[in-house]
């Protein structure tokens, strides 16, 4: 940065007027100098001081225009819109965002048994928009080794971490190191969501519906249509705004001859299975439309206890995905053909898993129209991953995550209770 110092009006004058600064700076060698060139100095050696100056305000733009590359880790289980508005944060502080991804033994020795093993983590993460690299198997502490290997190896600039803290079961700062060496930046935690919020929701819903039925076990779509959530305790408390939709959104439309490929979905609990059929399906066109259906469209196909989360989480969820160019949000169940005018779909396709293949009694079939016009078709599903089979994990594994979500429930109570606002994002 050794030219940061100067005054940059001058190295613009410098880059669009080198003559002019470079006469200034030839008179005042030629007064400086006289001493010596009148003792046998030529004057043919002064052209070399003539160059052109411009040579310096572009190496002050190079310096400037080095990469930035920070760093965020987490274990990102069950990931949703705060992991991802995080990175997006993360992101913004630097050029290039390396996201460490805590492995499952220390997940477990520090938190107890993740949800998702690190195949599914890492294709979650790797999926996000703002992500260029990922390390898997990342420490849940940053040792002062892994620090180095940030710091010297992957040349990282900066560690970055929420306002909300991380403590490690002895209850020290696993950010202090980064923050003793003065590479440590914040981002502001996002409002109502944490992975333990939503093991709490599929919890709760378990709960509820084994009251009910104690055969029922988050698994039978096609209850009666009860219009809103089992359990007011776990109904989300984000507050959606229109500038959270546009911090997420690519803001740009399909241009005027491409092939415009629709596919739509529940999309609850966004899981790796969501990221690799968007993945398949953004490799048969130029641009990606997901519709996202309403919170009763999935109530009335799939349960009175569902969505688990809400359009608008499910809708951030799906925005963040890097395969993802434009989201609906509520989407119509069956796909018309002014739907199909309207946005210059080309190609509706749908995955081989699902939560229910089978339609309901007198259902009509959402997909007869682009059927009809020849533009449906069906992509092999990559993973065979459902929403249903990822909270029957936390559903048999259930007496664990009560434990968990106890002793986590209770530092985020205290975290909420000493918040204060932070600026930013």
């Amino acid at each position: 940065m050794e030219f940061e110092t100067t005054s940059s009006w001058m190295w613009d004058g410098v880059y669009h007027y080198p003559h002019f600064f470079g006469g200034i700076m030839l008179t005042a060698a030629l007064l400086g100098l006289s001493t010596s060139y009148f003792g046998g100095i030529g004057i043919s050696s002064f052209p070399c001081m003539c160059w052109d100056l411009r040579i310096f305000y572009k190496k002050r733009c190079e310096k400037k225009t080095k990469n930035i590359r920070v760093y965020m880790d987490g274990c990102f289980d069950l990931m949703h819109y705060g992991h991802a508005n995080a990175l997006r944060q993360a992101k913004a502080l630097g050029d290039e965002l390396v996201v460490g991804v805590v492995s499952d033994e220390e997940i477990i020795s520090n938190k107890g048994p993740p949800v998702l093993p690190m195949e599914e983590r890492l294709a979650l993460v790797s999926g996000l928009k703002w992500v260029d690299e990922v390390i898997a198997n990342a420490p849940y502490a940053i040792t002062e080794q892994f620090m180095k290997t940030l710091f010297n190896e992957h040349k990282i600039d900066y560690i970055i971490h929420g306002d909300d803290p991380c403590l490690l079961p002895d209850g020290t700062d696993a950010y202090a190191l980064a923050k003793r060496a003065g590479r440590y930046k914040q981002i502001k935690r996002t409002e109502g969501v944490s992975s333990t919020d939503i093991v709490g929701r599929i919890l709760a819903v378990n709960d509820t519906k084994v009251c009910e039925d104690p055969d029922d076990k988050l698994s039978s779509p096609g209850d009666s249509f009860n219009g809103h959530q089992s359990n007011s305790a776990h109904v989300s408390q984000f507050l959606p705004t229109s500038r959270r939709i546009v911090q997420f959104s690519n803001g740009k439309g399909p241009a005027p001859n491409a092939r415009v490929v629709y596919i739509d979905g529940a999309f609850d609990l966004f899981h790796a299975g969501h990221v690799e059929i968007l993945r398949c399906a953004r490799q048969l066109g130029d641009f990606l439309l997901v519709g996202i259906h309403t919170d009763q469209i999935v109530s009335e196909h799939r349960g009175k206890h569902y969505p688990i989360m809400h359009l608008h989480e499910r809708s951030l969820s799906v925005l963040a995905c890097r395969y993802v160019d434009e989201v609906i949000i509520g989407a119509p169940w069956e796909v018309s053909k002014d739907m199909i005018t309207t946005f210059n779909i080309s190609l509706v396709v749908h995955g081989t898993i699902a939560e229910c293949n089978s339609l309901l009694a007198g259902t009509p079939d959402p997909y007869a129209v682009p059927k009809s016009m020849g533009l449906f078709h069906i992509v092999e599903s990559p993973k065979n991953i459902t929403t249903t089979s990822v909270a029957q994990r936390i559903v048999a594994n259930h007496e664990a995550y009560m434990k968990r979500n106890a002793k986590k429930a209770e530092s985020e109570k205290k975290y909420y209770a000493a918040k204060v606002y932070v600026s930013g994002d």
